[in-house]
């Protein structure tokens, strides 16, 4: 037997050298910790750096700068830029607001608390309503009231310097840490920003050569639109963040919103392709397969429009450009040659299939279109300048109001509860108690889990508090000067940063970082009071554990029927498909649907079955949704053009089916499924006959066969087996709505 091993063999099998090893480290280490380690210093450096301008300034509580630098500090400077933005914004109107209540209520307690309460719940409401930083924004509007009201309530002749007093902080820590993140080992957003496009722009091209190549199952097709969820906001939320730092990503910012938009449509019409691709595959009409063989051909033709000529796929943007010119001129050739094939075909294939064909061919050419849309807008981000900068759709988050309301009812009655138990018992430190939950019961609420992202800062607050007490009673008072308190606080800041860096330890992170300045971190009039300090200490735990028990039990963001009414806003989103105007319409479907699947997707994270179930839900309301909206623009043309093309009949058909599908969606049951069913029968009956064999010009003729193909459309999706309607239906209702001449009831 011959044993030996061949040279390459060989080297693949010889453990590495020590120093290959060591360097292998280095490397790994540089990748992926030195830039925490980059971040941590920058952050305590800010930090340090704000805390010292406050006290040289003589400012009353320093402490707060350095807070405010923890709060707003991110790895990106776009990112610190934008929070900072909102937090100066959010802390002016809550100062201004402070104002007004200390005015109004200074000399009743109880009314000063109540407004300060409602003012709280209404900001968390707005905070739940907005996404990004701007959502933080509200929430400092909010709490501002708590952390500067309740104090200045108990001096009313105080509040304007209290006030004026806790901007000069807060800017002293915005100022730092924008300063500091610009010009200590800069992080811009906007290379993260290119890398996230040109990467999703790779991916979908891989997703589309997959798809309409055959390669790709429903499956993996549902994964990758699951992961455009995220990537769709995410992206938008880099655009928000990255205009602040950048001139040349705001003068892309209309183009980034725009391709967006435009990946979200067109992702819509390839999903909606494979699915009806898929359904035929599923068929029991014999024609069926014609149909298939009849389309494919153009699908494999897609593929090499992007690609490059070496056979790489398109990346960049100058590469985009070529595709363009490409994909115009297929466009350009494709109906005709499309209608060759159909007239090929026509007396092989029975008039399902010709549905069928008519229907798949039309999905066809509206994914080229959108496609060429969105490679064209890919390729003009070369340009500083172009016209397709003039976008003015944006992004439409979509929030629950009932969700929304309760986030700020839960932060009312958390305030209210405490202040009323800090006024009947007369507890010193209950004033800090009031403010710090307020301000926790906001903050947090817009946490996926709030009850657990409270709990795991309460543990850090706890060690927080443990430290705290031994600095200031054994280590600040042995300290002489700025610099030697500085060099006492480093390791503790340090430790805490880094633990944020840290998914999993997040939350303790955060705790430290916050309140151990706040309990360690003497004013520029230290007070040594351990009385006091425990006070306040036990406030502190008294709140964060009081807001906790409020997540816990007024109606937990993370109930099951928060994501069943989550889900139940998503399925309404067919009612605005049916009956809102229909000026921007799409990208606000669109853009909504998806931000609520996104919000479902935050909650469901350890419960996969209710993922599932509403991610099937998704995909049923874009399908429909969207050819509901074509169709509709598609009959605004004709009703605007040439009303006498379709029958009173059919115009009442049409209504009907707009009416029941909304009820559909509402509630969905075997009956109203039946319903819809029966609805859309009728009406494909009616626009096939206002078609006829009689001639009609072929521009008609074209506007009447793209309604029905909608129309078809919507049904085959109706009928889909891997549907989550497909339980509704009853006995023989799908075998019935299949057969029978040309669809007809």
């Amino acid at each position: 037997m011959n044993t030996s091993v061949s040279p390459a063999t060989a080297d693949a099998t010889a453990p590495q050298s020590f120093g290959r090893q060591l360097h292998d480290a280095a490397a790994d280490w540089w990748q992926t910790d030195f830039p925490n380690w980059i971040y941590v210093f920058k952050m305590v450096f800010a930090g340090l750096l704000a805390l010292g301008i406050g006290y040289a300034l003589d400012l009353e509580s320093p402490r707060s700068g350095l807070i405010t630098v923890f709060i707003v500090m991110q790895p990106q400077s776009g990112m610190i830029l934008a929070k900072s933005f909102y937090r100066v914004i959010g802390t002016l109107v809550g100062s201004v607001a402070v104002v007004v209540f200390v005015g109004l209520f200074a000399q009743t307690p109880e009314l000063f608390l109540l407004a300060t309460a409602c003012w709280i719940g209404l900001c968390t409401f707005g905070s739940a309503l907005n996404r990004n930083f701007r959502s933080y924004g509200f929430v400092l509007s909010g709490y501002t009231v708590a952390l500067i009201g309740i104090p200045a309530a108990l001096n009313p002749a105080l509040t304007f310097d209290s006030v004026m007093t806790r901007v000069t902080e807060i800017t002293v820590g915005i100022v730092c840490a924008g300063v500091v993140s610009a010009l200590v080992f800069p992080q811009a957003s906007a290379p993260g920003l290119v890398r996230v496009i040109r990467g999703r722009f790779t991916a979908f091209v891989d997703l589309i050569g997959s798809t309409l190549g055959g390669s790709a199952d429903r499956k993996a097709l549902e994964a990758a639109n699951a992961r455009f969820v995220g990537d769709i906001i995410g992206l938008e939320a880099l655009r928000s963040s990255a205009i602040f730092e950048d001139p040349e990503i705001r003068l892309r910012s209309g183009r980034l919103t725009r391709m967006n938009s435009e990946f979200m449509a067109l992702s819509t019409r390839v999903h909606g392709l494979h699915q009806l691709m898929n359904r035929l595959h599923d068929s029991r009409n014999p024609s069926a397969q014609l149909v298939i063989d009849a389309i494919s051909p153009y699908f494999r033709e897609v593929q090499p429009l992007l690609t490059r000529s070496g056979g790489e796929p398109v990346m960049t943007a100058v590469d985009a450009a070529d595709a363009a010119l490409k994909l115009e001129s297929y466009k350009r050739e494709l109906p005709r040659r499309v209608r060759a094939t159909r007239n090929a075909h026509a007396q092989k294939l029975d008039d399902d299939a010709v549905l069928d064909f008519d229907t798949a061919s039309e999905l066809l050419y509206r994914v080229i279109e959108e496609l060429h849309a969105y490679t064209l807008t890919y390729a003009s981000l070369v340009q500083r300048r172009h016209e397709r900068e003039q976008w003015e759709h944006a992004y439409a988050p979509k929030t629950s109001m009932v969700t929304a309301s309760v986030a700020g009812a839960r932060a009312a009655i958390t305030l209210i509860g405490l202040s009323t138990f800090w006024i009947l018992s007369g507890w010193p430190s209950g004033d800090v108690a009031a403010l710090n939950a307020a301000a926790f019961c906001a903050i947090t609420s817009a946490a996926p889990d709030p009850a657990k992202a409270t709990r795991t800062v309460t543990m850090g607050v706890a060690l927080a508090v443990v430290l705290g007490y031994f600095y200031t009673f054994h280590i600040v008072p042995q300290l002489d000067g700025f610099w030697m308190l500085a060099a006492a606080l480093t390791p503790v800041l340090m430790l805490a940063v880094l633990l944020t860096t840290r998914p999993t330890l997040a939350g303790y992170g955060l705790g430290i970082c916050i309140f151990f300045p706040f309990v360690a971190v003497p004013d520029n009039l230290a007070h040594f009071n351990a009385a006091g300090y425990l006070n306040e200490s036990i406030a502190l735990m008294v709140s964060l554990i009081v807001t906790t028990g409020a997540f816990m039990v007024l109606l937990p963001p993370t109930t099951n029927w928060t994501v069943r009414h989550l889900e139940k806003q998503l399925r309404k989103q067919v009612v605005q498909a049916c009956f809102a105007r229909l000026a921007h319409l799409t990208l606000q479907f669109e853009s909504g649907t998806r931000d609520l699947m996104h919000q479902i997707t935050m909650l469901t994270g350890s419960r996969p079955a209710l993922r599932k179930d509403a991610f099937g839900w998704m995909f049923a309301t874009l399908e429909i949704g969207h050819a509901v909206i074509e169709l509709r623009t598609e009959l605004h043309g004709i009703r605007s053009g040439n009303p006498g093309l379709l029958s009173p009949a059919a115009y009442a058909a049409l209504d009907r089916l707009r009416e029941t599908l909304p009820a559909l969606f509402e509630q969905p049951t075997p009956a109203t499924l039946a319903a819809v069913l029966d609805a859309n029968n009728r009406t494909i009956a009616e626009v096939q006959q206002a078609i006829g064999p009689h001639y009609r010009e072929r521009s008609e003729r074209h506007r009447l066969q793209r309604t029905l193909s909608y129309l078809h459309f919507i049904r085959t999706a109706l009928l889909d087996p891997q549907s989550p309607l497909q339980p509704m239906h009853q006995g023989g209702t799908a075998l019935a709505a299949t057969s029978g001449v040309n669809h007809a009831a």
